[in-house]
């Protein structure tokens, strides 16, 4: 039988309702949506952590965050009330990621794009994958968009060439000479800041702010002074409707580059042997660096353990398994730490349970069936740029509970019922309250998380 080749595309900070599909009335995702109505689009799908080395670390590994010892991004550093754990600063060579087990089985494997799980050596080419286009310790493009980008392990284009537009090319290049089976792992920038773009797109999104009176409404509402030493005297900016035209044009720009990927699949005759994983390391960045997007009715954004920061669009399509499935749509709770199981699974290639310890394979899920999980967990002992402070939470089939370091207490949420986080329910619930308190307590035993100490 043949082998399916996988596609992994990995968004750098897109927003849990940056996709028309997901409900953006402003931004234009046509060819993604596609995808979505083709696949099947996750509606509870949840990044590991609110930024993106921990995320990362947590897909290639099938680990926490908290038990690899990632759980900052790389070279964040900030304090406040509280002083947040060491971090490790790089992707330690133990961890046999999911491209080394595909590559020990007959792929090829390809990565593309950011990476940001530390210094050479630690780049993808020394954890499994066989070329690396672009991926080096940086979180962003230091340089901008627009070549000369001085990225050291990615050839400059021509001056001005638009870097998501140049990945895709790269990315195009593979498909097209590369045999069967290959895993190309397509890691955008876009859309983290800076908030650049061809000016055809902005000018577009100008017109359309205009057209639907966006223009008369002020996006931002000024909050409270940043916990973090570094921006004290700053202030919470949070933006509450979508209408950056800067940021609205990088996101159809990748849509349409998405789009040239699924052609050239297509057009190599390989569309129908390639499963394609859609998704984001973190919510949108919506409360601070100019806060370029909403995540409204979520709370918060990128940098925060709210819904807003940790919860991201997912979208998979397998062929010969969810072309099958009647419902497109799936509310199972699932997190970064499944991908590796699932696309072992996937793959025919028996599971590392000793390795992707705290992910399960949802293939059972994309055949339509019903399985059971104990729950999903979250480690953040640091403070974000963002606004967000030291938080641990799990969440349990409807319930949410969050322990915040910083104030010392918890606050419990049904998310079936209050995805919003209006509605603490610690005084109402107390059984569920104490349940989810072991739950989260035991966790933190398990995988030995490291917790912020008072700053004195």
């Amino acid at each position: 039988m043949k082998k399916l080749n996988f596609i992994f595309i990995l968004i750098d900070d897109l927003g849990w309702k940056d996709l028309s599909i997901y409900g953006s009335e402003f931004y234009e995702t046509s060819n993604i949506d596609r995808l979505a109505e083709e696949g099947v689009i996750f509606t509870n799908a949840y990044s590991a952590s609110p930024v993106c080395s921990p995320t990362r670390a947590s897909i290639f590994t099938g680990k926490y965050p908290a038990r690899i010892g990632i759980t900052n991004f790389i070279g964040g550093r900030d304090k406040g009330k509280l002083l947040p754990p060491e971090n490790l600063e790089y992707l330690p060579f133990e961890e046999k990621t999911f491209a080394r087990i595909l590559k020990e089985n007959g792929y090829k494997a390809y990565f593309i794009g950011k990476w940001h799980l530390g210094n050479y050596p630690f780049w993808p080419e020394n954890h499994g994958f066989d070329k690396n286009i672009g991926g080096c310790q940086w979180g962003a493009p230091r340089y901008g968009y627009f070549s000369p980008y001085k990225i050291p392990t990615l050839p400059e284009g021509p001056e001005g060439e638009y870097l998501t537009d140049r990945l895709t090319e790269e990315t195009i290049k593979i498909i097209k000479e590369t045999e069967e089976p290959f895993l190309i792992f397509l890691s955008h920038y876009a859309v983290h800041i800076p908030i650049q773009v061809p000016e055809r797109y902005s000018e577009k999104y100008k017109e359309k702010l205009k057209k639907l009176k966006l223009d008369k409404i002020n996006p931002f509402i000024e909050g409270e002074n940043f916990p973090c030493e570094h921006k004290k005297n700053l202030k919470i900016i949070r933006r509450i409707i979508q209408s950056d035209p800067y940021y609205a044009g990088m996101i159809e720009n990748l849509d349409e580059n998405i789009g040239k990927v699924i052609n050239a699949l297509k057009e190599t005759k390989k569309y129908e042997n390639t499963a394609i994983i859609f998704t984001s390391d973190n919510g949108g960045l919506s409360t601070a660096e100019g806060s370029p997007t909403c995540n409204l009715p979520l709370r918060e954004g990128k940098g925060w353990i709210e819904e807003g920061g940790i919860r991201v669009s997912l979208i998979m399509r397998i062929p010969g398994i969810t072309d099958k499935l009647k419902n497109k749509k799936c509310d199972f709770p699932f997190i970064s730490t499944d991908f590796y199981p699932t696309i072992l699974e996937i793959a025919g290639i028996p599971l590392i349970p000793e390795q992707h310890k705290d992910g399960i394979s949802i293939l059972p899920v994309l055949k339509g069936e019903k399985i059971k999980r104990n729950g999903i967990f979250f480690h953040w002992p640091h403070y974000g740029n963002q606004g967000g402070t030291p938080s641990s939470s799990v969440i349990y089939d409807e319930w949410k509970l969050i322990y915040s370091y910083e104030y010392e207490k918890y606050l419990l949420f049904n998310l079936n019922e209050d995805r919003e986080e209006k509605n603490d329910l610690i005084n109402k619930k107390p059984k569920e309250f104490e349940i989810l308190k072991e739950i989260l307590q035991e966790y933190i035993k398990e995988t030995g998380a490291k917790i912020p100490k008072k700053n004195e």
